[in-house]
């Protein structure tokens, strides 16, 4: 229900912003008669007082900070190793496949022509009106 209400309340407002007012304007511009002096200002209203200035706060400033020295990485170092030789790879032995034996051609079939199926309107029964009472 709830996004049903919410669908409803978006459709109300695309249909509000999406309407055009020009009609209504036009039709209020010619209906008026038009001022001869500008619009005064309204009188009683008191002026807009302005914001108070807020004092400036000083940055925060932080202290240096001195770090130990860093040891020093001792350098690795990799003993030479002596590797066997690679095995030879053995060979693979020829296979001889036998012959692909050949595809039977399809002889080739006359096909009758399809009967052609009349436009005709056949009534269905359960498109038929219900019976009347």
């Amino acid at each position: 229900m709830a996004s049903a209400a919410r669908f409803l309340a978006v459709v109300m407002a695309c249909a509000l912003l999406g309407s055009n007012s020009c009609y209504a304007s036009r039709h209020l511009a010619d209906t008026t008669p038009a001022a001869a002096a500008p619009a005064a200002a309204v009188p009683g209203l008191p002026a807009v007082p302005t914001l108070p200035t807020v004092p400036q706060r000083p940055a925060a400033t932080v202290p240096p900070v001195t770090l130990p020295p860093m040891p020093a990485v001792p350098a690795v170092t990799v003993p030479q190793a002596a590797l066997p030789p690679m095995p030879a790879v053995p060979s693979v032995p020829k296979v001889v496949l036998p012959p692909i034996p050949a595809v039977p051609s399809v002889p080739k079939v006359a096909v009758p022509p399809m009967p052609s199926i009349p436009n005709a309107n056949i009534p269905m029964p359960f498109l038929a009106p219900p019976p009347s009472a």
